[in-house]
Parts: structure tokens; sequence; C-alpha cells
């Protein structure tokens, strides 16, 4: 199955305020955490800073939510020039189900690509990489979706028609 990128669409997401790290306890912070909603086609820019969410490792992450179908095939892209990333994706319940810290071909920044098998509100994690970083970043959610007229390898046929194999060789 081939897959295309759609496209970004227009939306209007508000952001609500992150958990606190001041001296309230963990479990009131997580009652009183709200995390902003993004859309699929979203790119959205912020600041990563030590007002975040404490990792317990020195560091700090930043949740965003998303709503996915089953079947979605989700594409994460978050970069920094200020920040070694990493971007998680975790499930309705918490729990991780990918994580990318250096996209191929190099550099800092991170890529995930995450087919969704179940439907529900996913939590998408900008952290960085080892225990101290922070500043600007630009995270980008895209939709995969199959291309259209497109092979099992993903290449177009021409005309949606079967190519024919040649009769002969040449010598």
């Amino acid at each position: 199955m081939g897959l295309a990128f759609v496209g970004f669409s227009t939306f209007a997401a508000t952001a609500a305020p992150l958990c606190a790290t001041d001296d309230t306890p963990m479990s009131q912070q997580k009652q009183q955490c709200q995390r902003p909603m993004l859309t699929a086609g979203e790119s959205r820019t912020d600041t990563l800073t030590n007002r975040d969410i404490p990792t317990g490792d020195g560091g700090f992450f930043r949740d965003y939510e998303i709503v996915a179908q089953k079947d979605d095939n989700l594409l994460i892209d978050l970069r920094s020039n200020e920040f070694d990333t990493v971007v998680s994706l975790l499930r309705p319940d918490g729990t991780l189900m990918g994580e990318n810290d250096d996209r191929p071909g190099g550099g800092t920044d991170s890529l995930l690509f995450m087919p969704i098998e179940e439907g529900g509100t996913y939590i998408i994690r900008v952290r960085a990489f080892g225990e101290t970083g922070g500043g600007r970043f630009t995270l980008r959610v895209s939709r995969l979706v199959e291309a259209s007229g497109s092979n099992p390898a993903g290449r177009p046929a021409p005309n949606n028609r079967p190519i024919p194999a040649p009769t002969s060789l040449p010598n």
C-alpha cells in the first residue's frame, strides 16, 4: 500500500495551560494538567522550558493531544535549532507506542511515523535528549493516506492499467 502526503489543513487550536511545576504534589499536578490539542496538518511553534513537566531525570517535557482514528498513519515531525529533540507517541492509556531521537539522514531533529491500530486521544510528548536542554521548537503532525492510483509498491500505475511485460528481450 503506497502512502502519500495529503497536505496541511487550516485549524483553530486553543492552548490550555500546562501542568504547574511549583511545589504542588505530582498527583495534583496531573489533575490540573490540560494538554493543548493538535490536529493533523497543524504546525505549532512553542518553547520547552524548565517550567514544563519534570521528567524525573533532570529534564522537562511538554505534552499535546491528538485524536486519531483506527488505521490512521501519523507522521510527527519535531525540529529545533536550540536543542536535540526527542518526540514520543503515547497510547490513550499512557503507554509508549513509539519514540524517535534523531531522524534518518543525520541531525538532531526527530521524525516519527506511527500507524494507529485503535481510535482514541493520543499524547505527543516533546522533550530534549539528555538531562537538560530546551528552547524553541516546531512540531508538525501529518496524516498520511493511501495515494490514489498507486500499486502495492507505492509507485503510480499509469491510468490504473497494468504494464504489459515485454514480448522479447533485446540481444
